[in-house]
């Protein structure tokens, strides 16, 4: 039992050849270690689709998923035998609606027959470094729901071979799914070899934070290379691609070791048939019990009719074979994963068998030598942002929607809902948002890692599903705010509400803004408008309040403010899951409080500082802590460039950097520093060629006023192979230990090793980051996911983006120079900190503070602006609030979802 932690402590990361298994090292067996209990082998063909990587979704879809799904009816109809595992119900659902009656039952019969099972029963199988654990559940929820109602089947077992690394919180939601086991393959070649010696590839997979048993899951390794089947029949490559009979001379692919597979024949069946078996039972040694699984499958596999029957006739042939020779002891057939892990269970309790128990993660992944995986954690950043920001839209519209049914039926005797609000529409922009989502999670989409043409389709159904969804969120608060409901119209051209993007045009008669907040608790947070007039004053609609407000400069130029736009900002009060209504007006010259400007090209310009921090322009700042602490803390932005002469070269997976390391970001011109002091906030905001860096204080009470705002506006278009940092450089005495987040869902312990390489000890941050001593901790909060070290103690480096130009052999076949100007957002918060970390079974295991979960939240979920057309004729809006009070603050309400109605297709049901 133990922690992967550890592990790492212990393996010197060294790369022997270990012979035939280039990785690993010789297995020895005597030949009688299967005469009492006979090897029980399962052959589980599958086929890896990728939903969007080197074609889009629907290419893919049209050119080979459909046919594969096609034949499988037909192949496995022929022979009751025979099985398959299918994964992506993004493509399976999609085949469902192109097929006829007929089809679909052939297709259920084949599912109740345990010939087809669908497996873990996700939309994808999604990426689990950079996805957020909303959208994980999302995606698997969608998968499963959309089972049980056309199928009425449960998932019951995890498959995930093609993502770069695996994470425990995938494993969680797995467990919570009713699933009880699961597959993984791409770990660390040292670490596979390490549990492949210790007979450990199997384990009860535990959460580290968990003491009791309750979130065990069995979880198998596959130990070799790759989920192809030259590594996958036994350790030597060579030998298993002769059993690939999709390779045979004048099939599609072929085998690069140089010897072919044979059709099996009478006269060859015995020769052939104790080759491969010497391969299954030297594979079979490397774990505990004597079932085995051996996949049978590749990417896109099965497509033409052909190749069913040369993988099944030939591998029928050869079980034939073992089976008519019971001195050879080995029962060999085709099957699905559940019957392997059936098949293993009973053999574990028979033979009285524990599995170890394991907690950690498997980050990060190295596949070969020392090339590390951890480019992807950052690469298309526009789109990691994106991805969050559509996740964001669809909670807080999820939200709104069902408190806007739920409404509108309790306000009818009869149940009913609004007459002209479309809400059949609306549900299923909900559902194509939830599934464009869901899509996007897949291992190559979110991660950054497919061709150009393919982020493209993924961008435009993120944004398109984000318009669709401030449409019904409008539409949804318009109804809910109305006191006279009769007075709702609902007008596709010219919604009532409009989202808060453009310029604000007031006058002395109001104009009113609709705020949402989306969390559930009570927040304080400042918004900002764009108006056309440098005097405007802000009141609660409901009280008459006037609310604190600022004007500050809309920039035309670094240092050329508009002179026909402003920007108010203004705070407010927000009670949770409400609509707030102010009303907006013009005022008397001069009565808004400005923002003041300093600019400065060269030189030192001024500090600004509050209760908390002391900040000047990237010389650094100073954090107070209450107990009088200080800490101090500066940025700096590095470089890294990759290698150089015929080495491989960093690419949209691999981070391969150059042997100097990183340097430190240097211009020819010094920035251009704006410095700006307002009663609301304070900024200073530095210009360097290829990025823009803003470090704002608000002047608040409360959570709000405790944390600095870093943004950074990044450019690197310009550039040739590099990959533009920043570092957070600070006093805090962390040693070699850092914490980074897994999926926004759990902070895992991190520790920087310098027997490995500079670019194994990045990580994946999809939400926190942070440092700590005896005295304080430093977190790093983050909007989006992105690659995270520290390579020094008080170090953290983030990597904003990377520019490469060339392919990094893992597949894709491009580089990655599709570069946008990218944004990126960050909180930065100091606390004291009194005590350790609890122990959970003798590891420390570290949580967010619930200050630095509740900058988080209002982080991840920002308040929404919608702004009311400006006639007089408006009608009365009421503010609309739900809660009475803040649900308790160690309670995150994670989305409330509409359920599609039980008897009418694609229309919102009465469950939530």
């Amino acid at each position: 039992d133990g922690y992967l932690l550890d592990v790492y402590d212990l393996l010197p990361f060294d790369n022997p050849d270990g012979g035939p298994w280039k990785q690993g090292f010789e297995i020895t067996y005597k030949g009688d270690e299967w005469s009492e209990q006979p090897l029980e082998l399962f052959l589980i063909p599958h086929s890896h689709n990728d939903p969007g990587w080197i074609k889009t979704f629907d290419a893919y879809y049209h050119d080979q998923t459909r046919h594969i799904l096609d034949n499988m009816v037909v192949k496995l109809s022929e022979d009751s035998r025979r099985k398959l595992i299918w994964a992506e119900i993004s493509y399976f659902s999609k085949w469902w609606n192109d097929i006829d009656d007929q089809k679909r039952a052939a297709v259920k019969r084949l599912v109740e027959a345990g010939q087809l099972e669908l497996v873990t029963g996700g939309w994808v199988m999604p990426d689990e470094a950079n996805s957020h654990y909303f959208a994980m559940l999302d995606q698997l929820m969608e998968g499963h729901q959309w089972l049980q109602k056309h199928l009425g089947v449960k998932p019951r077992s995890g498959w995930a071979i093609d993502p770069f690394g695996h994470s425990p919180s995938m494993a969680y939601l797995l467990k919570g799914a009713g699933l009880h086991n699961m597959l993984i393959q791409r770990v660390h070649y040292s670490i596979k070899k390490h549990f492949a010696q210790q007979q450990t590839l199997e384990f009860l997979w535990r959460q580290s934070w968990d003491s009791s048993s309750r979130s065990d899951i069995t979880c198998h390794m596959m130990p070799f290379y790759s989920y192809d089947v030259p590594h996958t029949c036994g350790p030597n490559p060579a030998v298993c691609c002769q059993f690939d009979f999709q390779r045979l001379p004048g099939r599609r692919t072929f085998c690069p070791w140089k010897i072919p597979p044979k059709p099996i024949t009478d006269q060859n069946v015995q020769e052939r048939a104790l080759l491969l078996l010497d391969q299954y039972r030297q594979k079979s040694r490397l774990f505990r019990s004597s079932v085995l699984l051996v996949p049978l499958g590749d990417d896109f596999r099965y497509v033409e009719s052909s190749e069913w029957d040369v993988q099944f006739n030939n591998y029928q042939k050869l079980f034939d074979y073992f089976n008519q020779h019971p001195e050879l002891h080995i029962k060999a057939r085709f099957g699905t994963l559940s019957d392997y892990f059936q098949a293993l269970h009973q053999r574990l309790s028979t033979t009285r068998t524990t599995l170890p128990k394991l907690r950690g993660d498997f980050f990060s992944y190295a596949d070969r030598d020392d090339h590390y995986w951890t480019g992807y954690f950052t690469s298309r950043p526009f789109y990691k942002r994106l991805d969050r920001k559509l996740e964001a839209t669809l909670r807080a519209t999820e939200i709104l929607f069902s408190l806007t049914l739920a409404e509108m039926r309790r306000s009818h005797s009869d149940g009913r809902l609004a007459e002209n609000f479309p809400a059949r529409e609306y549900f299923q922009w909900l559902t194509t948002g939830r599934r464009n989502l869901a899509l996007f999670q897949h291992h190559d989409a979110v991660a950054g890692t497919e061709r150009e043409h393919v982020v493209v389709d993924y961008g435009t159904r993120l944004f398109q599903s984000i318009l669709n969804l401030h449409q019904v969120l409008q539409s949804s608060a318009h109804w809910l705010l109305l006191l006279d409901k009769s007075q709702y119209h609902h007008d596709q051209s010219k919604p009532f509400l409009q989202m808060q993007s453009l310029l604000l045009i007031i006058g002395f008669c109001f104009r009113s803004l609709i705020i949402f907040n989306p969390t559930e608790q009570l927040r304080t947070s400042v918004i900002s408008v764009v108006v056309d007039s440098p005097d405007a004053r802000v009141v609660d609609a409901e009280t008459g309040r006037q609310m604190a407000a600022q004007i500050s400069a809309v920039w035309a130029e670094p240092n050329q403010p508009s002179t026909d736009t402003f920007q108010l900002s203004f705070v407010a009060e927000l009670p949770p899951l409400s609509l707030v209504v102010y009303h907006v007006t013009k005022e008397s010259s001069g009565s808004t409080p400005r923002a003041r400007y300093t600019v400065h090209r060269r030189g030192n310009p001024p500090d600004i500082h509050t209760e908390h921090f002391q900040v000047s322009s990237l010389q650094g700042s100073e954090l107070r802590l209450q107990s009088g602490l200080v800490r101090k803390i500066q940025v700096q932005f590095l470089w890294y460039g990759t290698r150089t002469g015929s080495r491989d070269k960093s690419g949209a997976y691999l981070f391969l950097p150059a042997d100097e390391g990183a340097q430190l970001y240097t211009s020819s011109e010094p920035p251009l520093v704006r410095v700006s002091r307002g009663p609301i906030f304070s900024d200073i905001t530095s210009h360097f060629p290829h990025f823009t860096h803003t470090v704002r204080l608000f002047h608040l009470d409360g959570h709000a006023g405790k944390s600095l705002e870093i943004s950074n506006l990044v450019d690197i278009r310009s550039q040739v192979n590099r990959e533009l940092v920043m570092k957070i450089v600070s006093d805090v005495a962390s040693g070699n230990r850092f914490y980074s987040d897994l999926n926004g869902f759990q902070m895992q312990q991190r520790r920087t090793l310098a027997k490995l390489p500079l670019q194994a000890n990045f990580y994946p941050m999809t939400s926190a980051a942070f440092l700590q001593d005896s005295m304080s901790r430093l977190s790093l909060l983050s909007a989006q996911s992105q690659g995270v070290a520290s390579l020094k103690p008080g170090e953290l480096e983030l990597v904003l983006d990377r520019r490469l130009q060339q392919d990094d052999n893992r597949g894709l076949g491009q580089g990655v120079t599709d570069n946008k100007l990218t944004a990126s957002l960050y909180h930065l918060l100091l606390e004291d900190r009194g005590g350790g970390a609890k122990e959970v079974g003798g590891a420390s295991v570290d949580h967010l503070s619930l200050l630095a979960h509740l900058a988080s939240l209002s982080l991840c979920h920002p308040p929404m602006t919608m702004v009311a057309p400006s006639n007089s004729q408006l009608p009365k809006l009421r503010p609309f609030q739900p809660l009475q009070s803040s649900l308790p603050c160690d309670i995150h309400l994670l989305n409330l979802k509409t359920l599609e109605d039980t008897q009418v297709r694609d229309a919102p049901g009465v469950q939530v």
